[in-house]
C-alpha cells in the first residue's frame, strides 16, 4: 500500500522547500505540513511564523520533532499530500534526544511501506562541503547521508534543487 514518495534535497536557501510545496499544492487538498523544527529561540519562532504565513490557507500543520514514522502513518492516508520539512532537522532532534538513528531510520522506512498518500520530504544536502572538524558534526553528516540514501531508494522521485532550479535525479 505504498504511496507516492518524493525526496527534495538541496542546500540552505536553495529553493527546495518552495519546490516541495509546489509539488504538494499541485495535488488536490488536503495538504498536510509536518514540521520537524522546534522553536528554541525567538529567531526560530519568527522563522516558523513566517513559513506558516508564506504557505497560506489550505494547509494543516502537524508539529512533530521526533516521532515522524507514527505521524506519517496517521496522516498520509489515501487522498492526502504531506510535506515533511525537514529530514535533517528530524535527524538533529533524534541525535539531541539520544535516540538510535539507525533504528529510527528503519522505523521511518517501514512506515513508508504503509502510507497511502503522497509524502514529499525536504532535506538539506550536507555532504558537499568540507569534512567537519568534530566527531558530532561528522556523525551528523554521515547519518544524514545514510538517511538520504535510504529514503531515495524508497522514493519514486528524487530532486536536487540548486539556486531555485530543480534537477531530477530519479523518476
Amino acid at each position: 500500500m505504498s504511496g507516492d514518495i518524493i525526496l527534495v534535497l538541496g542546500g540552505v536557501r536553495s529553493g527546495k522547500s518552495r519546490h516541495a510545496e509546489g509539488l504538494v499544492t499541485a495535488r488536490p487538498a488536503p495538504w498536510i505540513y509536518v514540521a520537524t523544527a522546534e522553536a528554541w529561540d525567538e529567531e526560530m519562532r519568527a522563522r516558523i511564523h513566517r513559513h506558516r504565513e508564506d504557505r497560506g490557507p489550505g494547509w494543516t500543520t502537524v508539529e512533530e520533532p521526533l516521532d515522524l514514522p507514527d505521524v506519517l502513518e496517521r496522516v498520509a492516508v489515501a487522498g492526502t499530500a504531506v510535506l515533511v520539512d525537514c529530514l535533517t532537522l528530524w535527524l538533529s532532534n533524534l541525535m539531541g534526544a539520544e535516540r538510535d538513528v539507525a533504528t529510527e531510520t528503519a522505523r521511518l522506512l517501514d512506515a513508508l511501506d504503509r502510507v497511502a498518500g503522497t509524502v514529499v520530504f525536504v532535506s538539506n544536502e550536507v555532504g558537499l562541503g568540507i569534512v567537519p572538524d568534530n566527531a558530532l558534526a561528522r556523525r551528523f553528516r554521515d547519518d544524514a547521508g545514510r538517511l538520504h540514501q535510504a529514503v531515495a531508494a524508497r522514493a519514486q522521485r528524487v530532486v536536487f534543487v540548486v539556486a531555485g532550479l530543480p534537477m531530477v535525479l530519479k523518476g
